[in-house]
């Protein structure tokens, strides 16, 4: 009997150990910007901040380049195995950065919708995750010149008012990307893009909001 206790005691001190090492999931919800040069490149924003959050923490690169937050847009986030496969992870904290390819005119036509779709999307998402888990709503990089059909009054504009109320009143948390890279057009090449340092303060400033 006394064998068994301590087998017991043994069992239950390992798997407590076990439950607070497990590490805290985040899911990066985004379009090319968060695949960056590949979901499982370190360059990408999600992987520079793994390496700044450390082993604590695991982080799942959910980007797909071209994605759309609005359902009626012309590829929708919500159409993507990524859909579903955020889902699975089940994620402890969720960061969705979309809306630059919503900017362009054959997207934004549905502007109206805009709001809603980001609510439910954050909707579906929350269903997955535990009761105390965090959402983070990304002010995403400004658009410094237009591109691929992206527009810059419209994402460094309206897009960003609407990102305040959406994380307010889903309880976000928000967290601007636009105001660290003002000035630093020499960030985009393309405009849109932020090149390998702008991933990487990208990272330091999310993994800074998800430490406070």
């Amino acid at each position: 009997m006394k064998k068994l206790n301590l087998l017991l005691v043994a069992l239950l001190a390992f798997a407590t150990v076990s439950f607070a090492q497990a590490p805290i999931k985040i899911a990066c919800v985004g379009n090319s910007i968060t695949q960056g040069p590949g979901r499982d490149n370190p360059d990408s924003w999600p992987l520079q901040m793994q390496a700044i959050l450390g082993d604590a923490y695991e982080v799942g690169n959910f980007g797909v380049s071209g994605r759309t937050l609005l359902r009626k847009g012309d590829y929708p986030f919500w159409n993507e195995p990524q859909f579903q496969q955020v889902k699975d992870f089940k994620a402890d904290v969720l960061i969705i950065m979309l809306g630059t390819n919503d900017s362009k005119p054959q997207n934004w036509k549905f502007a109206s919708e805009f709001r809603q779709d980001y609510l439910d999307m954050i909707a579906e998402f929350k269903k997955t995750m535990p009761a105390d888990g965090k959402v983070y709503v990304i002010m995403p990089v400004p658009v410094t010149k237009d591109n691929f059909g992206i527009t810059a009054s419209v994402m460094n504009n309206e897009q960003r008012m609407m990102l305040v109320d959406i994380a307010d009143e889903s309880g976000s948390e928000l967290v601007d990307l636009f105001t660290p890279f003002m000035g630093h057009e020499d960030l985009f090449a393309d405009g849109v893009h932020p090149n390998t340092e702008g991933l990487g303060i990208m990272a330091k400033v999310i993994a800074r909001a998800i430490r406070l």
